[in-house]
């Protein structure tokens, strides 16, 4: 096995730290060291590297590996000394030793990096010691690439800023496709799927999802799909997968939890590349026989395997890119590659082995072996020197530390010329709406999931949910009384100046189980809620009262509904006659319509709210099909009724849902102004959304669309009455059918926000009072 240099390139004019003076020959070499962390595998000349008949894959149990077993053994003890360390304490602490800790900053200061994070170091890192982009492709002056489990878009914004601002590449056309966890699809785990959808909303075109619009990437129709996806590329010449998923609460065992997922993204490679082509695939260690198998197949089918640690991959984890270039193509590997796909799904690896370990020739496994020692040892050495700091850091110590990561910061942009773009050349300058801001462009993306220690972390596990959400960091807002929240984000003001409406399709998918993430409200707020929900009775939506929160009145609203008439009557020069159609009870709001001068209330039956569709006790919130057609139900109903300058008072459940997300945003094209009122007056079931100043132009344009999806909704229910339950075997549901892009391009993501952490609040605090 080859342990490589990496490529260094001619350096350019680039800032540099001035009050850094030059390191010493020791720190000159620890520096040169970061930067070649990297094992090739060296093929034989007797070509034994050959992959084994298809007719014996998979069909064998895993074997242990006695050497690699005890180095894993061996890591793992080392890792039980952070057991007790508060994981914020500890990641402060490990980024103040991490040598290339200061490169990202010199990289966003520098080079003007479109979604500059640690993500877009390694990558860039990978293009200027690899260079991967295949010459041929280069020569063409056209390159095709595809990057699996790609959110948020670091690695292909990587690539643009390395294609654009070189020299080489400057001028070559460029296409690209990218797959993830649909951030956007309520059925997907806040822990599995990134928020951050800062590239993804501006580039939803080229992000495939698949037909279930989930975008999981181990589902086997969706590779298949994909193929066809990218087929109007005329080659691949480039694939990465970047994916994992959260495994800090069973550390030990990473590898064995991720092992599906890199052999599905494998398997897409070996799919998707023309002959010649690159992969690039994140992986972390390789002790297990499936990482063993894997890596000897893509050895084989390809020219170049390389294992390597990027500099700016924090030295103390385990991951790792493999780097493979050279493709030698389909025809090499289509037999066993069909069997693949056969086998292909989110527990691949547990089928049993790729190969038996007896058709691994030793060649390899010594190769590999060695190469598992080598990251072994660099793991071990940062962890155990690490701890060593922990403890205490002379002024000495630090001041060394803080010179070689200015100086490594300094390495990075001169070893890579990392060069400036400007942002008309950002993948995102070009995007399909240019007004359209993500979800996460204005709010953070909620707390860090992991606090504490991992011992407190799972004893946290054995309590109730009412303890765990005690000692987090929204207990004291949860416990707060509500009180009047004034209009600051409770508004939304329109119509929208440019609406659509046309554009506007229906977008199905498998059913919700749950509401399990939202891109309308803070991820660990749901968690909670959902928790809460299953540990008392799976999910009612009445929760007995709090005597001591603030109770809007039903009079009050009327009141505001009334002046807001008269603001916009007067504005148009209208006599301010007008009419509120109120959906809920009557009951709730008849005492207070006399007194109401002008406004004249007219009533409808609310939509019923029935979570029967899920597993027991899952709660659906406003995912429920029944309840979101009956929803649209009612805003058809209120379109086709009212006059010009007309009022609406429609009781909400929530709004977590793209589809009844897509309800308030017809309510904000058709009216002057939406409000929503939190907690609802007595006896109405719902947050009151208050719709004023209906625009019937608006409606016209509207109305076509929501009779096409509540058609579809009823056709995937099942023909019969709508008020009956989905037939079992029904799995589909709509999940969309406003383009995000239109639904992220004003206010409404923000309203929907700040409307939706009410309500959940709200419920959890009346579910913290009651008895358990």
């Amino acid at each position: 096995m080859s342990s490589g240099n990496g490529t260094r390139r001619k350096a350019g004019k680039l800032p540099r730290f001035d009050s850094t003076p030059a390191p010493d020959p020791e720190a000159e070499a620890e520096i040169r060291a970061l930067f070649t962390k990297v094992r090739t595998y060296v093929k034989p000349p007797s070509g034994e590297w050959r992959i084994p008949d298809p007719s014996v894959a998979l069909k064998t149990p895993a074997e242990e590996h006695l050497h690699l077993q005890a180095l894993k053994a061996s890591l793992n003890a080392v890792k039980n000394r952070l057991s007790d360390k508060n994981v914020h304490v500890w990641h402060q602490h490990t980024n103040s030793t991490n040598r290339a800790g200061k490169v990202t900053a010199a990289v966003r200061s520098a080079a003007n990096a479109e979604i500059c994070t640690q993500a877009w170091c390694k990558f860039y890192e990978i293009l200027g010691t690899f260079h991967p982009l295949p010459k041929e492709a280069l020569r063409s002056g056209e390159l095709y690439t595809v990057h699996l489990c790609e959110a948020p878009g670091a690695f292909v914004t990587a690539l643009n800023h390395y294609i654009k601002s070189n020299e080489s590449t400057r001028y070559c056309g460029w296409s690209w496709a990218a797959n993830t966890l649909n951030p956007y699809h309520e059925g997907n785990s806040g822990s599995r799927a990134i928020a951050d959808d800062r590239l993804i909303a501006n580039t939803l075109p080229r992000w495939f999802f698949g037909s279930d619009n989930t975008g999981d990437i181990t589902v086997q129709k969706h590779l298949l799909e994909l193929q066809v996806f990218v087929a109007n590329m005329r080659r691949v010449d480039l694939v990465t997968a970047d994916g994992s998923f959260d495994c800090q609460e069973k550390p030990d065992e990473q590898e064995a939890l991720v092992a599906s997922l890199h052999y599905c993204e494998a398997t897409a490679a070996l799919l998707l590349l023309s002959p010649g082509g690159s992969f690039v695939l994140k992986m972390f260690t390789s002790y297990e026989h499936s990482s063993v198998c894997l890596l000897y197949l893509l050895a084989c089918c390809f020219g170049s395997v390389s294992v390597f640690k990027p500099a700016t991959s924090k030295a103390g984890n385990s991951e790792v890119y493999a780097v493979c270039l050279s493709y030698e193509g389909k025809a090499a590997v289509r037999h066993l590659l069909a069997k693949l796909i056969r086998n292909y799904g989110g527990n691949a690896a547990g089928e049993g082995a790729l190969f038996p370990n007896a058709l691994i020739p030793e060649s390899f496994l010594e190769q590999h072996e060695e190469m598992c020692s080598y990251f072994h040892a660099r793991q071990v050495e940062t962890i155990t020197e690490n701890l060593q700091l922990f403890e205490s850091t002379g002024a000495e110590r630090r001041r060394r530390l803080d010179h070689v990561r200015d100086a490594t910061a300094q390495e990075y942009l001169q070893r890579f010329q990392v060069g400036f773009l400007p942002r008309t050349r950002w993948v995102s300058r070009n995007a399909v709406n240019p007004a359209c801001r993500s979800v996460s462009a204005d709010r953070l993306l909620g707390p860090k999931k992991q606090t504490g220690s991992f011992n407190q972390r799972r004893e946290l596990q054995t309590l109730s949910w009412r303890e765990r959400l005690q000692r987090g960091c929204s207990a004291a807002w949860i416990r707060r009384h509500c009180g009047d929240a004034g209009e600051t984000g409770r508004v939304l003001e329109g119509p929208p100046a440019a609406v659509q409406a046309d554009a506007w399709h229906v977008i199905a998918g498998a059913a919700l189980p749950a509401v399990r993430s939202s891109p309308f409200c803070e991820g660990e707020l749901l968690n909670h809620l959902n928790e809460a929900l299953m540990d008392t009775a799976g999910g009612g939506t009445s929760s007995p009262p709090c005597d001591s929160c603030h109770a809007i009145r039903a009079d009050s609203i009327l009141a505001d509904v009334a002046g807001l008439c008269r603001l916009t009557a007067d504005a148009v020069g209208v006599e301010p006659k007008r009419r509120c159609l109120v959906f809920g009870s009557p009951a709730a709001w008849r005492p207070f319509e006399n007194p109401m001068g002008n406004l004249t209330l007219t009533f409808s039956t609310e939509p019923a709210c029935r979570p029967s569709g899920g597993a027991p006790g899952a709660p659906l919130h406003d995912g429920e099909p029944l309840y979101q057609q009956q929803l649209l139900g009612c805003v058809a109903s209120s379109l086709q009724t009212l006059s010009r300058g007309d009022a609406l008072l429609l009781p909400v459940f929530s709004a977590l849902t793209r589809v009844t997300a897509a309800a308030v945003h017809c309510l904000h094209v058709c009216f002057q102004s939406v409000r929503f009122r939190h907690p609802p007056p007595p006896g109405v079931v719902g947050t009151v959304l208050m719709c004023v100043g209906f625009c019937p132009e608006a409606a016209a344009q509207i109305l076509p669309v929501l009779t096409d999806v509540r058609n579809c909704m009823a056709q995937l229910r099942g023909e019969g009455d709508p008020g009956e339950d989905r037939p079992s075997g029904r799995d589909r549901q709509v999940l969309q059918f406003v383009p995000m892009e239109e639904m992220l391009a004003g206010g409404l993501a923000g309203f929907l926000w700040t409307m939706n952490s009410e309500i959940i609040r709200q419920k959890l605090h009346l579910l913290m009072q009651s008895e358990s």
